[in-house]
């Protein structure tokens, strides 16, 4: 009996090793020469939605983020994804257009690995619910305006919509504040890479 004990802890010490060098140092060995863009490189790229935020909100913008060049908008994409996490967007909304259920039908073509080749993407934010639609390519889809009315009530413009509202993104005067514009910033980010006219 104490020969079957050994057997299966020397089986049992073997495949954890085994899964180790298999999941944890062969992705690190095989991916380390990829290049991974990083926050200053992606932000260079100042989005048109960017510059719109400081003509929309012109006092607000001035006061966190000054002009709207890359180091700012490095600045609140980097704010806007920390609060994307912290509010916990992606328990609901997913960033990942997944290969099965005809997902690549509601959302567009299917995420490519390309896409997450940024520090901006790294933890991966895949998601595994559906609460929400994806949003790895939402960039472009509403203004800049609509995205502050649905933050701040999201029924105002989804009359459906079961997402919570987040107030406290907003000033007294119902204005977006650092948080706020920055989370808009990050949201009209997501997909800017994918040419006009070929997603959803």
């Amino acid at each position: 009996m104490e020969r079957f004990g050994a057997s299966f802890l020397i089986a049992g010490v073997v495949t954890f090793f085994l899964g180790f060098f298999l999941q944890g140092v062969m992705p690190v060995l095989t991916l380390r020469s990829i290049a991974t863009r990083s926050v200053a490189e992606v932000a260079q790229d100042v989005s048109p939605h960017f510059v719109g935020l400081a003509s929309d909100y012109p006092e607000e913008f001035a006061r966190y983020f000054g002009e709207p060049n890359a180091a700012s908008f490095a600045r609140a994409l980097d704010a806007g994804r920390d609060a994307y996490i912290a509010e916990a967007c992606w328990h609901c909304h997913s960033q990942f257009v997944r290969p099965v259920s005809n997902e690549d039908l509601r959302f567009g073509p299917v995420s490519t690995p390309e896409e997450y080749q940024n520090e901006m993407n790294l933890p991966h934010l895949f998601g595994t619910r559906r609460v929400g639609p994806d949003l790895i390519r939402l960039a472009g889809r509403y203004s800049n305006d609509w995205h502050a009315a649905h933050l701040y009530k999201p029924t105002n413009v989804v009359p459906y919509s079961v997402m919570p509202e987040y107030p406290w993104l907003f000033d007294e005067a119902k204005r977006p504040n650092e948080r706020g514009l920055a989370l808009i910033a990050y949201l009209q980010w997501l997909g800017s890479w994918v040419e006009e006219g070929s997603h959803r």
